[in-house]
């Protein structure tokens, strides 16, 4: 109704006469105000053009909405940006003051939502760990890297270095976060369906194959043979970031293609370090591993849900593969594979539920200056904890801190290099060969494995992508960063050795990318679905606009509906 106003000024008069009606409007509310304002005296072909304008300003509203990212009504919008947290009024004083901690937690919530944020902060951990190598503050930093860290339980110690515990501790919980992606896609995700898995697994394999047979053709028999897994991996971290800063160029589809094959690579790689690069076995310890993930399992089908129950069982586990010889990496593997996950939660139950117990607690006297009761806390405590899996849950909160804290870490105690003739000579040979896997292997193999499945028709190519975009989606999976040199670390002991090894994993990164981007940016354009904003910008607010009122006109307009603060767009 209001959008049918002829002007900016009738519009809100229309609007404040509907928002300050009542709570929840009614069809009588909306018949007296059509009578007010006198819509309902016009001539039906008038009325029909006017409903139809009105019809196609909301559509665009919606649209708005939608490309702003929208999801309820009211949603307001501060200070140009959309605010999300709580409604109280504490925090939304915070939000339009600005004041310095809800400003810093927008400014990281809106660098995690930058798609190559993740690659940037492993980029720049890695020029921090070179430039440290070649500054004389390298060697005190190497020092540090040695040092020994453990603790002391009664008459019995343990200890490895800090290099050790960001390896074999830390990168564990990156490959627990690989571990429940790939469980997630290939439950209610991208490989889920037989139709949607086979492509970018057979680009994972065709992959994994082609650069390690490249290298073994290469390599004589001899120290380097073992280091045929190092061209295996893609670096899923720097290959998104790079094919995100495409924008539209590249289409979702290519996007999910991209993803989806990085994620089974990393399982690829993951069971490759297990199988070929692990130690001596000690066969108390992996028997004792066996009997833990059988424990871990027997939860599992018991359908035990508390997180804490499998963490801790996860940190045993942990030590027992680590004792074993087997790398401590397949611990987070193997954790990921049997935290539960759970069927869906009905939520018109649970929301029932909850608005009974506030309903409930805000009868009491005291609840505005005590808060909510501890039954009611707990309460609330289990519906939250219902909606959610313990697998989705601990993959909301691991996910996030494995790529903005634990990958920069291992690159910033592994990518280090020094640089100085010593590494480059007697080393071409291994180096020729790593860069050949990434670079040419990896594309060639992926490109072929894809060509196969789809000849022999157990699969398609999605039409949103062609041929050339999925060259380029291969040449950015030659980015084989944090795997490459984490295998190149187990593979190779002598320090030049492994200097040399850096040295060409950077140099098959950087070309994989420049060679990926190109194919990308010069592929035609293909059609893909977008949400549009459209709408009448020059006039009117439309719905999930960023700026669309002037902040004294806000308040103007806060002071005439008597403080009700509707957001923006709530018609």
């Amino acid at each position: 109704m209001a959008e049918s106003a002829d002007s900016n000024e009738e519009f809100w008069k229309v609007h404040m006469r509907l928002m300050t009606r009542s709570a929840q409007l009614t069809e009588e509310d909306i018949t007296v105000v059509t009578r007010e304002i006198g819509l309902e005296n016009e001539e039906p072909q008038q009325a029909d053009v006017v409903a139809e304008k009105a019809k196609t300003r909301i559509d665009a509203d919606i649209r708005s909405a939608q490309a702003s990212g929208v999801r309820f009504t009211p949603t307001f919008f501060i200070n140009d940006r959309r605010y999300d947290g709580p409604w109280d009024e504490s925090s939304l004083t915070d939000a339009m003051l600005g004041r310095l901690g809800h400003r810093m937690q927008s400014a990281a919530l809106d660098f995690a939502a930058w798609g190559p944020s993740a690659g940037v902060l492993l980029l720049l951990a890695t020029i921090v760990a070179v430039l440290l190598s070649n500054l004389r503050v390298g060697d005190e930093f190497e020092r540090l890297m040695h040092e020994n860290v453990g603790f002391l339980i009664g008459t019995e110690a343990f200890g490895i270095s800090l290099r050790h515990w960001i390896n074999d501790g830390l990168l564990t919980v990156f490959f627990l976060v690989v571990g429940l992606e790939i469980k997630r896609e290939m439950t209610v995700g991208r490989l889920a369906t037989t139709a949607t898995a086979i492509l970018p697994i057979a680009a994972a394999i065709g992959g994994m194959l082609a650069p390690a047979l490249m290298y073994w053709l290469l390599i004589p028999s001899g120290p380097w043979e073992h280091g045929w897994g190092i061209p295996m991996a893609t670096d899923t971290a720097f290959a998104v970031a790079i094919i995100a800063m495409m924008g539209r160029r590249v289409p979702v589809e290519l996007r999910i293609f991209l993803t989806a094959a990085a994620i089974v690579d990393d399982i690829g790689s993951i069971a490759i370090v297990a199988l070929f690069y692990s130690e001596e076995l000690n066969l108390l310890y992996a028997a004792a591993s066996v009997a833990l993930g059988l424990l871990l399992w027997f939860f599992n089908r018991a359908h035990v849900y508390r997180v804490s129950m499998y963490l801790l069982l996860g940190v045993t586990l942990w030590a027992c593969v680590y004792a074993s010889g087997f790398h401590a990496s397949l611990a987070g593997i193997v954790l990921a594979l049997l935290i539960p996950t759970r069927p869906p939660a009905n939520l018109r139950a649970l929301i029932g539920q909850a608005d009974t117990i506030i309903a409930a607690e805000a009868q009491r006297g005291d609840v505005l200056r005590r808060g909510p009761s501890l039954p009611a806390l707990r309460a609330l405590d289990a519906i939250h904890d219902r909606i959610e899996s313990p697998a989705d849950r601990l993959l909301r909160y691991a996910g996030t801190r494995s790529s903005y804290l634990i990958l920069p870490l291992f690159a910033l105690a592994n990518a280090g290099v020094e640089i100085t003739p010593a590494v480059w000579s007697g080393h071409e040979l291994l180096m020729l060969a790593i860069v050949a896997g990434l670079f040419v292997g990896k594309p060639v193999g992926i490109m072929a494995a894809c060509a196969i499945a789809v000849r022999l028709g157990i699969t398609t190519k999605p039409e949103a992508y062609s041929w050339q975009q999925l060259l380029g989606a291969a040449a950015l999976a030659g980015i084989g960063f944090t795997m490459s040199l984490f295998i190149a670390g187990q593979a190779f002991t002598e320090t030049t050795d492994f200097a040399a090894a850096k040295i060409a994993v950077f140099l098959a990164s950087i070309l994989s990318a420049m060679a990926g981007a190109l194919l990308l940016l010069t592929a035609g354009k293909h059609s893909t679905n977008r949400a549009a904003a459209i709408g009448d910008k020059a006039t009117r607010p439309r719905l999930g606009q960023w700026a669309p009122i002037p902040r004294v006109r806000e308040r103007n307009i806060e002071r005439q509906s008597g403080g009700h603060g509707k957001g923006v767009g709530d018609h």
